[in-house]
């Protein structure tokens, strides 16, 4: 599955998608590039863009799109690193067009 990293997530998400294709914004090529293109340049070449904007889904019409969307809480490494068993789910049962929000990961006491 080919992905895309959004430029608001750590580069070193890469390393916790095994098996995937993965590239950021950046070495795409498409740093700085607004939000509605650069869906739409991801949208042929890309299955799943991977950001932290909650507000995309809102302000861009997802309908009709072939690219799904997973969207984490934060940036944080921490957080992304405990959430990474169930990105994978996620990439693994994903459909087309699909949009996914990740939620933060219970705290142990």
């Amino acid at each position: 599955m080919k992905i895309l990293i959004d430029e608001s997530l750590p580069r070193q998400l890469k390393h916790f998608l095994g098996g995937h294709e993965a590239d950021t914004v950046q070495e795409a090529g498409w740093a700085g590039v607004k939000n509605g293109e650069l869906l739409a340049k991801a949208e042929g070449e890309y299955f799943v863009f991977l950001t932290t904007d909650r507000n995309l889904w809102y302000q861009q019409n997802m309908r009709g799109r072939k690219l799904a969307l997973v969207i984490f809480p934060t940036n944080k490494l921490s957080v992304i690193r405990a959430l990474q068993v169930k990105l994978e789910l996620v990439l693994s049962t994903l459909g087309e067009s699909e949009i996914v929000e990740l939620s933060l990961p219970d705290r142990e006491e």
